[in-house]
């Protein structure tokens, strides 16, 4: 039985979120990837933002916040351009971003990207070159690695595509 639901991120919810996003912090360096989030990213104004503009979701299980993630409808200015690669469709598509679990449930990514395709046929997603999870995640779910993208700060990110 599922029990996973969705729902809008709330202010109240911001406590919570910024304690999953530091366990996801510790989760990453421990499997190889120090360098995605660094410096309190994200951080409590990128998340007020994402709740004021209805971007940021909760994940809950048993009806408790268990992962968090950002569905935003494109398009995304850090995928203007792309290196080595292309998409796959320049069709309209949604972008996840700052998927993130508190490790206390298997299969919140799963759930989400579930969530994500009940709601658009084209996602895009990038993400660092050394989340191998998160790599292993979007394989397992029929995503196409595309090319490189570059984020705010001008970092590269491994940008992946899904269109069904």
């Amino acid at each position: 039985m599922n029990n996973f639901s969705f729902r809008l991120a709330t202010g109240a919810d911001l406590d919570i979120l910024l304690a999953i996003f530091e366990q996801a912090r510790r989760f990453m360096a421990s499997v190889g990837n120090p360098n995605q989030w660094i410096q309190g990213y994200p951080d409590r104004q990128l998340m007020e933002a994402e709740i004021a503009t209805s971007h940021c979701y909760v994940c809950l299980y048993d009806g408790r916040i268990v992962g968090t993630f950002c569905f935003v409808p494109g398009p995304d200015p850090n995928y203007r351009v792309i290196e080595a690669g292309q998409w796959l469709s320049d069709a309209p598509y949604a972008v996840l971003h700052r998927l993130a679990s508190d490790g206390s449930v298997q299969g919140v990514a799963d759930a989400c990207l579930d969530w994500c395709f009940q709601r658009t046929s084209n996602l895009r997603v990038d993400t660092h070159r050394d989340n191998k999870v998160l790599q292993h995640i979007l394989a397992k779910h029929g995503f196409s690695y595309c090319g490189i993208i570059y984020v705010a700060n001008g970092t590269p990110r491994l940008a992946y595509q899904k269109v069904k």
